[in-house]
């Protein structure tokens, strides 16, 4: 949710609500709300004065982070292999590309 990823990114400021209210131009009732996920669908405006405050892109607030603690450990064993190979990061890329490429034909 987007008012976890906020209050995460907020406490890692070290700024109370009150603080990034204040620099954000918003309401302290607001964030508080957003971090208690009462307020779920908050404007891009509103999101990129939070953004700017805590020094992140918007995407940052919107998206989810991929969490590589819980990467299936079959996963990590074929990444492993693949770079113990010699396959680059641009063929793995290339790779991908053209599988979603040949899927999109089928």
């Amino acid at each position: 949710m987007i008012g976890e990823r906020v209050k995460k990114y907020r406490t890692e400021k070290g700024l109370s609500i009150t603080a990034l209210a204040d620099k954000a131009g918003v309401a302290k009732s607001y964030i508080s709300a957003l971090e208690r996920n009462i307020q779920q669908n908050p404007s891009i405006q509103l999101l990129e004065k939070i953004a700017d405050v805590l020094n992140i892109s918007v995407d940052h607030l919107i998206k989810q982070e991929v969490d590589t603690q819980s990467l299936d450990q079959e996963w990590a064993n074929l990444v492993k292999e693949a770079m113990g190979s010699g396959v680059s990061k641009e063929q793995f890329k290339e790779f991908l590309e053209f599988n979603k490429w040949k899927n999109k034909q089928s």
